[in-house]
């Protein structure tokens, strides 16, 4: 389960790799370390099918009875709790630079996982809500979102075997993700490529790039 990732791009190299059309007011970018409950910017599109950039929370409210901790990943897309966020105007794209997974045994180990070391963006396939309640001593309206994984693919599955986030590089598998069909886009929860990431940095939390 991804609880860590990072967003190191400024807001015009965002706009001009995702097209988009409209950011909004007090957006925050180049965040080394995104844990759950932060805000973080998200692509979403509006009534028109334009492209636009916000400041969104990482998690979802959890079940009843879930315990009080946000859901940040979405893993069982069959589930009750996710069906109605899956339509097409609740899907987002969560842009990032590298994700942390920890070692599955002690002591636990840092991984930094990216596209390469240089740490070109890509998206998490994500889903988005409006909620009103309490979070981070805030209450009020929010919009929150989750983002999806899959199972580990070799690279990662030394380091963390149970999941890996859906990460989409492209203009076609954004595209597809925010516009598809329910089947079109669940095609896209799948481990991306060993040969296409790396491992660039471990040992510690902190991102080093």
């Amino acid at each position: 389960m991804c609880n860590l990732y990072s967003m190191r791009k400024s807001r015009d190299e965002l706009i001009r790799l995702f097209g988009i059309s409209k950011v909004d007011d007090g957006l925050s970018f180049d965040l080394p370390a995104i844990f759950p409950d932060a805000l973080a910017p998200v692509v979403t599109l509006d009534h028109n099918g334009a492209r636009q950039l916000s400041m969104m929370r990482w998690g979802f409210p959890p079940p009843p009875n879930g315990g009080p901790r946000p859901v940040t990943n979405v893993r069982n897309t069959r589930s009750s709790f996710w069906r109605n966020w899956l339509n097409p105007e609740f899907r987002c794209l969560v842009p990032a630079t590298s994700f942390c997974e920890w070692t599955d045994t002690r002591p636990k180990v840092p991984h930094w996982f990216a596209l390469d070391e240089a740490r070109p963006p890509f998206a998490f396939a994500g889903l988005w809500r409006p909620w009103t309640g309490e979070r981070k001593g805030m209450s009020g309206e929010h919009r929150l979102y989750a983002f999806l994984t899959t199972d580990s693919n070799e690279l990662v599955r030394p380091i963390h075997a149970k999941a890996m986030p859906v990460m989409l590089c492209d203009e076609e598998a954004w595209d597809s993700w925010l516009t598809g069909s329910m089947e079109e886009a669940l095609k896209l929860q799948c481990p991306l490529e060993t040969r296409d990431m790396g491992i660039v940095a471990k040992g510690q939390v902190e991102d080093r790039g």
